[in-house]
Order: C-alpha cells, then structure tokens, then sequence
C-alpha cells in the first residue's frame, strides 16, 4: 500500500517538525526568573538542566527520521514558546495561525508566521478577532475528521473560524466540550486527555472526558488505554507518535508504558522534568509537526 503525505495526522510517521530548543525559549536564567510564576509553572526550571532534556529529546525524534527545522529566539514571546504546538494548526493546505487564550502568549503566532515564511511553508489562514485557539486543543483522529477542544484556550468563536476554514478541504470538525479543571489559568487543553497514538489507538483520561467524545472515539473504533489518576499530573496522557505505535513519553508513568506496551507499542522515555512538567508541556506541546506518512 502506497504511503501518502499528510499534514492531517497525529501517528502517522512523522517526517517534518518544527520545535524550539529550551535555550532560544528560557533565553538565561534573569528571564526564567522574571517569568515563571506569571506563567503558573510549577516550579522554576533549571536551564542546564533543560538544555540536556532538551538535547535528549531531540537526539530521539531526530533518530526517528524526522526532518527538524528550529523556530529561533524572538525577543516578543517568552518561555511557553518553547511548547509550539499550540501557536498553529497544519493542514494541507498550510498553517493555520493560532490566536492564543493565554494573555502572555499572544506574539507567539506571528513569531511563527515570521519562521514559516522564512522556510516557505504557506499560511493557509488566521484566527481572529475575538475567536480563540490553541493548537493544543486541536487533534486529527483521521486524515478528515478534526476534534477541537472548547475550553478557557479556545472559543467558540475561534472553533466556527477554524470550521468555516478547513470546510473546503473535506473536513469534519468535532466539537469536544471541556472542564473548568483547575480554572482558565491552568494548562488545559484537548490534548492534555487525548493523544490518538494510531488509527485504532489512543491514550486518554476518561475522568475529564464528556460520555459524548469518550462514545464518539469509541464508535470509531478507537481502542483506549486509559492513565490512571496517578501518572495524570506527570503527562502521562501526553504522548507523541513518531509513528504508528512508536510512542515518545515523558519517563516516570509506569502504568501508562505498560498499558501502551501491552497494545503492541514501542515505548521511548524521555526525562522531562524541567522542560515538560513544569511547564506543564509534554511531547505533543514541544512539537509542532508539519507532515506524516500515513
């Protein structure tokens, strides 16, 4: 069976990403200090020590095959940047500029329209006005059907936007209704209880998932490996495919490597405590992946 490129997929072998390496986004140890509590991480990183996650990180996905192009330092964005997932939407068509409900991280998408245009990666449209959207709240569950989250990150208002833009593309956009949680100041998104890790597979955390989107991904015959309330807060429900079943998660979530290797995947680790959970950004948010091959 042929191989088709897509930007429409989140487990198919991943073949182009962008990313922003630790140091272009914390820039030195006065900035992470300025900021880190305004962004409510969970405690203050450590750049060394994010510098040698950083570099593990993407030693893995380079030695996946994927081709790596870097978002540079922008004086206008701050330490979230780093998580550049949620700045833009792929699609075929080209990117899709996000306009972000976190009130700091607002320059992020126009930081990146500067880098796409600059790699000649086609802008296909804008979120604006009063419509909010993250790209994390934005997940493929097929090379068509499009699940978005509504929460504190993205709108109503954003969510018709992004409709009304990928209709012509043969897209079927969800709609996924999300939590209070922790509150609008809590990283929360659709992808922090759902990371589809093949056609058929996905990992997901059913207690702050609605009956409706749980039924839905199981009407489409998803299989779910469940995180327990236990590996939840230490990402183990954010989970990267480099390709179907070859998953990249954040290292101390046992249960979940287990569940995941039980399904038939390839697990790698990755030691992320100053770069993902403080910061509340695992695999998925430190990755914003153009094409796949499905």
């Amino acid at each position: 069976m042929e191989k088709i490129y897509t930007c429409h997929s989140e487990y198919g072998h991943l073949e182009t990403v962008f990313v922003k390496k630790v140091q272009d986004a914390f820039i030195d140890e006065a900035s992470i200090k300025e900021q880190w509590k305004e962004l409510n991480y969970l405690g203050k990183p450590s750049l060394a020590k994010g510098k040698k996650e950083y570099q593990s990180f993407l030693d893995i996905i380079q030695k996946n095959g994927a081709t790596v192009h870097l978002l540079p330092s922008h004086a206008k964005v701050g330490m979230d940047s780093m998580y550049c997932r949620d700045a833009s939407i792929a699609t075929d068509a080209g990117m899709i500029l996000c306009n972000m409900g976190k009130s700091q991280r607002k320059t992020e998408p126009k930081a990146q329209k500067e880098t796409f245009l600059i790699e000649d990666v086609p802008i296909f449209g804008q979120i604006e006005g009063d419509g909010l959207l993250e790209g994390g709240d934005v997940a493929w569950l097929d090379t068509t059907t499009l699940a978005v989250g509504n929460g504190y990150r993205t709108n109503q208002s954003g969510f018709e936007q992004l409709k009304d833009m990928v209709k012509g593309l043969g897209v079927d956009v969800i709609q996924v209704d999300l939590p209070h949680y922790k509150g609008p100041n809590d990283v929360f998104h659709l992808m922090s209880i759902l990371s589809p890790v093949d056609k058929n597979l996905a990992v997901v955390y059913s207690p702050l998932m609605t009956v409706k989107f749980r039924t839905t991904l199981l009407d489409r015959g998803f299989e779910l490996i469940e995180v327990p309330e236990s590996e939840f807060d230490s990402m183990g429900c954010n989970v990267l495919a480099l390709a179907p079943r070859v998953c990249l998660m954040v290292k101390g979530n046992p249960i979940t490597k287990a569940r995941l290797e039980a399904a038939g995947c390839t697990v790698i680790e990755y030691v992320g405590q100053e770069i993902s959970v403080k910061g509340g950004g695992g695999p998925t948010c430190l990755t914003r992946p153009i094409g796949r091959y499905v």
